[in-house]
């Protein structure tokens, strides 16, 4: 249905603007039947809508009476209608019932808070983010002081007990102070039972922490989350102001980035509640913060597990090493943010730098070293057992090999590599000779088995010659002057020489 105005500019498109029927509806956003029925009017002539009867008539008096009484649903009112004989449908029980009474929109109460006295924290979820070769949630924890709205803000990619601490005890440091109490949803971390009506059964983990910084747990009411709005328009304003947008491309620059954004924009910004910045109202609040603990609380999260054969601990797929010897021992496992300690019998085992990325394996150097000594020894043992094996003089020669060399395992492998050379019968022999000689010495036991295995050539037999050519040779005399006359000088001697030679016949 149209109006007088609309009917008005129906009239102008056409006859001022000389638009046709469907632009003027397109322009008005009507149906082209409704353009061209009121452009054939001469007038404007109001619809009188006649008023239908409807089955409901009868019974909608009592329908008044029954929400007068009590506030009833639809659906109940319906059912009472079906009893009374009532054969129309629920639609129009609906309607009627949400015309007479209309929602009601509560009305809450604007808390006031002193300097120091609460501080609100709740958790919030924006999308996901890259974290090495996967994607995680994107989680951050918010805590606002009631009285200045100081904001903080730390993202994270899990939401577990351990998070949930360090982010408190690193909100603390931030405020450089405590609250005297702190408003928290009906989490997990926080409650574990909360009843209507009944007191709520706090987190064991939760309260001791709270008793470590000596601030009090007040939890909101069951489904009355406005309770803390403070920080509930915190989460939005985070999401709105500093999330959308944002192009991050791994989750280590967030909190880099959220801290700059803390101290330029969130915490000097006028609050659209207070009218002032909270880093200037925070100069009242923080006095009245009570001090730190002069001790750290530690935020570690204990969990029982077993190490694997393969000396691995599973952590969100991811695996961690242990050292070989604890390979399938019941361990316990001490989770943090940023890094997982693992104790056998209260005993640090070993330590790792927590990883978020899915599917990894993270092995310490100094673990496998025990399985690989053992293995070693038994390589060693195996290798010993071998050489004892070739001789029963073996084991003497062994001993004297320890007595007298510092490397005896060194000896050992070679003698054991030479009896696969040259075989285990002579290695055995050269073993045997060396041990009478008292040569302990693998060098020698090889020494021996080269010059043995060195083949020399055999004498042959012995030719006589019986030539007649041979036998007839003719040799010249020999000139025996030289030594009938030994006055003769002898050429190359001096005369000082010649007599200091001793005569023939002396």
């Amino acid at each position: 249905m149209i109006d007088y105005e609309q009917y008005c500019r129906i009239k102008d498109y056409h006859e001022r603007r000389h638009l046709t029927v469907p632009q003027i509806a397109r322009e008005l956003r009507l149906d082209e039947r409704t353009v061209a029925h009121w452009l054939a009017a001469e007038k404007f002539q109001p619809r009188r809508a006649g008023r239908r009867s409807s089955k409901l008539d009868p019974y909608k008096p009592q329908i008044v009476r029954w929400l007068e009484s009590h506030p009833y649903t639809a659906t109940q009112i319906f059912l009472r209608l079906r009893e009374s004989g009532y054969a129309g449908g629920i639609t129009i029980v609906k309607d009627y019932v949400h015309r007479i009474r209309p929602p009601r929109t509560p009305a809450f109460l604007t808390l006031s808070f002193a300097p120091g006295e609460c501080a609100q924290v709740d958790w919030g979820q924006f999308g996901s983010i890259s974290v090495g070769n996967t994607r995680r949630r994107l989680s951050f924890f918010v805590m606002v002081l009631c009285y200045s709205r100081m904001l903080y803000v730390e993202f994270t990619v899990s939401e577990t007990m351990e998070h949930f601490l360090a982010g408190h005890a690193n909100a603390f440091a931030f405020f450089g102070g405590v609250p005297e109490r702190v408003m928290v949803d009906n989490l997990r971390s926080a409650v574990l039972r909360h009843a209507l009506g009944q007191t709520p059964v706090l987190n064991p983990r939760y309260k001791d922490f709270a008793d470590h910084f000596g601030f009090t747990i007040r939890p909101c009411g069951v489904g009355q989350a406005h309770e803390k709005g403070r920080v509930e328009n915190a989460v939005g304003y985070i999401k709105k102001n500093f999330l959308a947008g944002l192009e991050l491309s791994d989750f280590a620059l967030v909190n880099p980035a959220a801290r700059q954004w803390l101290d330029t924009v969130a915490n000097v910004r006028i609050h659209g509640r207070t009218k002032q910045r909270p880093a200037e109202l925070f100069l009242a609040e923080k006095p009245k913060l009570r001090p730190l603990p002069i001790q750290p609380y530690d935020v570690g999260v204990l969990r029982p597990v077993r190490a694997s054969r393969q000396f691995r601990v599973t952590v969100d797929t991811n695996t961690y090493s242990v050292p070989a010897e604890y390979a399938g021992a019941a361990l316990t496992l001490k989770l943090y943010p940023d890094h997982l300690c693992l104790y056998h019998q209260d005993r640090l085992i070993a330590r790792h730098v927590r990883c978020y990325d899915r599917r990894r394996d993270f092995e310490h150097p100094d673990h496998p070293k025990a399985l690989l000594q053992q293995r070693r020894r038994a390589r060693d043992q195996k290798l010993l057992q071998r050489l004892l094996s070739l001789t029963p003089r073996a084991e003497g020669f062994y001993q004297g090999l320890a007595e007298r060399r510092l490397n005896v395992l060194h000896h050992v492998r070679q003698i054991v590599a030479l009896a696969e050379i040259y075989g285990a019968e002579r290695t055995a022999r050269a073993i045997e000779d060396a041990l009478e000689f008292q040569a302990f010495s693998g060098e020698y036991i090889a020494n021996l088995l080269e010059q043995r295995q060195r083949i020399l050539p055999e004498p042959g037999a012995l030719h006589l010659t019986r030539r007649q050519d041979l036998l007839e040779l003719e040799l010249p005399e020999p000139n025996l002057e030289l030594y009938e006359t030994p006055e003769t000088p002898i050429p190359g001697e001096t005369h000082e020489t010649q007599q200091d030679r001793p005569s023939d016949a002396g």
